[in-house]
């Protein structure tokens, strides 16, 4: 029988090898340069191709494919969002992602992305933060303690400093699960019987609830002058966390305004409310926080941008087969125009 060729084998990061990967190169290294990724592929964003989330609702849930390129790589991320599948055992959110070559269309890496998709959604929020957030915050409230809670902590840990964690969520167990997952973290942990408790002292605040419903996780009044939030959990249609009028009070930056505008925080307020594009920050065209009393606001909602550097960065840790499988995927014959050929060899 032909042996697949070289080219037709496409590296595969399945969810064992991502974990092994994370765990040998140790996690808080991970968010950091991931972090770092992330903040690189921001400073070029002109370059990519960028379009909204092609979105699938349904009265319980959401299945979506977010694509980008840059001309040179191409990538895409499936995911779903079903929060009703914590009541049935199963994951709220779960994903997968390739990155293929633009100059050939062929695949080069097909990888899990339910981790990769955690480590990048805290990556992208530290790296917000480390242009949002009030200079000195060693402090976080962390709203919502759930399979996001522990990567949100350990990257503004590593990356801007956090020491303590403020943590509450509506149900006991899940904040008794995240400090148990952090006990050994360094942190200063803090469990909170209600999110008023849990911001008192936070310079930032950061929500992460799994409710596919509009709810209010911060109200007006609890939200001070100076403090940053990272609205981590509006992420779709009729999903948000925040108080309109914490809105009203803040300075907004948005990944993408076109699809935060129907998913974020944002979908509250009218169409034309000014917000800023966090690339522009990034790359130091418009201002972050500007005094320290700015409600800086971080409206993440994810965007496919994350999703291609996070894929980028592992297919670039990738050496030989240490953290990877070999998926025969592509029909590759010796000869371009015999597909049918290569299969009647095989039968032979």
């Amino acid at each position: 029988m032909t042996q697949p060729s070289e080219r037709a084998l496409v590296p595969f990061v399945s969810v064992e090898n991502m974990m092994r990967l994370v765990n040998a190169r140790g996690i808080e290294r991970v968010l950091r340069e991931l972090t770092d990724a992330i903040e690189a592929d921001f400073r070029r964003w002109p370059d990519f191709d960028k379009t909204p989330r092609v979105a699938a609702h349904s009265p319980v849930g959401v299945i979506e494919l977010m694509p980008t390129s840059d001309g040179k790589s191409y990538g895409f991320k499936y995911v779903n969002g079903h929060p009703k599948n914590l009541r049935e055992g199963l994951q709220t959110v779960t994903a997968f992602g390739v990155l293929s070559d633009v100059a050939t269309g062929y695949p080069v890496l097909l990888s899990e992305m339910t981790v990769l998709t955690a480590l990048r959604t805290a990556a992208t929020s530290a790296m917000a933060a480390r242009h949002l957030a009030p200079k000195g915050a060693r402090s976080m409230a962390l709203i919502g303690n759930g399979a996001q809670a522990e990567f949100q902590a350990l990257a503004f840990k590593a990356v801007c400093g956090i020491e303590e964690i403020r943590l509450y969520d509506i149900d006991p167990a899940a904040t008794a699960k995240c400090l148990e997952n952090l006990k050994d973290t360094g942190l200063k942990l803090v469990g909170c019987e209600s999110p008023e408790a849990a911001i008192e002292g936070a310079q930032i605040v950061t929500t992460v609830t799994a409710d596919k419903r509009n709810a209010t996780i911060l109200t007006d009044n609890m939200v001070g002058a100076g403090i940053h939030i990272n609205a981590v959990g509006g992420d779709c249609p009729g999903k948000t966390e925040l108080h309109r009028d914490i809105l009203l009070r803040s300075r907004i930056f948005v990944e993408y305004p076109p699809q935060t505008r129907i998913e974020g925080e944002i979908q509250q307020l009218d169409p034309d409310h000014p917000v800023t594009e966090l690339w522009q920050v990034i790359a130091g065209a418009l201002p972050g926080r500007r005094s320290a009393a700015d409600i800086t606001l971080f409206d993440s909602v994810g965007f496919a941008i994350e999703d291609f550097a996070a894929l980028r960065y592992v297919h670039g840790l990738l050496d030989g087969d240490a953290f990877c499988e070999r998926l025969d995927l592509l029909a590759d014959p010796d000869e371009p125009r015999d597909l049918f050929g290569m299969l009647r060899r095989a039968a032979a």
